[in-house]
């Protein structure tokens, strides 16, 4: 798997972060977008298809905390099976001060549970080829 950018922002407005998004499948030529629906996923939904009503739209339900779904990204990564295409330094702070407790600022690790979910589905969904081998 490549992680190809870290888009996170803090955005003044719905409108701001939708076009982000839009912006971002469309220049990466994404298949589609990937949502978790726990908070405000419908609210999310209906932002993005208001800029455009054919996109693609993946909806994921949280049902782990991002500590258990980040083990088995963690687990790819020791592997040698993700690779960053660029220098993502926030991202990776995040990755490399988080724990069980959370980050060390107390701040929600966003990039990285954003990370997770789009390595998680491009490389361990139900679409995936997993080759994931056994210790």
């Amino acid at each position: 798997g490549y992680v190809l950018a870290d888009a996170t922002l803090k955005a003044a407005s719905p409108l701001q972060w939708s076009r982000q998004v839009v912006k971002l499948f469309n220049e990466l030529k994404a298949d589609h977008i990937v949502v978790e629906v726990n908070q405000g996923g419908d609210m999310v939904q209906t932002i993005l298809r208001s800029l455009d009503v054919n996109l693609p739209i993946k909806n994921v339900r949280a049902s782990k905390s991002k500590w258990l779904r980040a083990e088995p990204i963690a687990l790819l990564y020791e592997q040698g099976r993700v690779s960053h295409v660029g220098n993502f330094d926030k991202l990776e702070d995040e990755m490399c001060t988080f724990t069980r407790d959370g980050l060390a600022s107390r701040a929600s690790p966003d990039r990285l549970d954003a990370m997770v979910w789009g390595l998680q589905e491009l490389m361990l969904g139900k679409h995936s080829t997993p080759r994931i081998r056994q210790a």
